[in-house]
């Protein structure tokens, strides 16, 4: 197969059924089985039988390195132990992957507290890289509702090394509250 057309798929080297994964005309045939070889390296199998299309699929690979271990109004504290598609060539936690983090323990943090009769809105997320996070150096994380009222809420959270208690990240996110639009 040509991989200089768009409609081209991919074809894994231990396997010849095509998936979903297409190079675009201006891609290096080259590159792109550079990447499709990464992927693989990462994900730990065939790209073809991970859907990475699918609605939430980010999220839930993100989620699957938190463990929540105390959740109460307002308040929520889990562990997170970096795993290796979560972290950099340095072997350390990459910085989107601890702004996800950020994303979906705000989230639900603020949802301890704000109705789901109510739509959020991120508005602005603030992240301080203090230090770098060694993979599979685990990490608490406690995130707390700073201010909610009507219209907004503050969330902050502090990642914290488990082993030294030294500080990593700290980070605060604001949310605006939106009704939900009925049909």
């Amino acid at each position: 197969m040509a991989l200089n057309t768009p409609t081209t798929y991919f074809s894994s080297s231990s396997s010849s059924v095509p998936f979903s994964l297409k190079a675009s005309r201006e891609m290096d045939p080259r590159h792109a089985q550079e990447t499709l070889h990464l992927f693989n390296a990462v994900m730990g199998g065939d790209a073809h039988h991970c859907n990475a299309n699918s609605p939430g699929f980010f999220h839930d690979f993100v989620r699957s390195s938190v463990t929540v271990d105390h959740v109460q109004r307002g308040h929520l504290s889990s562990t997170i132990l970096p795993k290796p598609p979560l972290c950099n060539t340095y072997g350390t936690l990459h910085g989107g992957s601890v702004g996800a983090l950020v994303n979906v323990l705000s989230h639900a943090c603020v949802r301890t507290v704000v109705g789901e009769d109510k739509e959020l809105l991120l508005g602005e997320t603030s992240i301080s890289y203090l230090s770098a996070t060694p993979i599979h150096e685990e990490l608490v994380a406690n995130a707390w509702v700073v201010k909610s009222g009507r219209n907004l809420s503050i969330v902050a959270i502090d990642f914290k090394l488990k082993k030294t208690g030294n500080s990593i990240y700290i980070c605060h996110s604001t949310f605006y509250h939106m009704p939900v639009a009925s049909l």
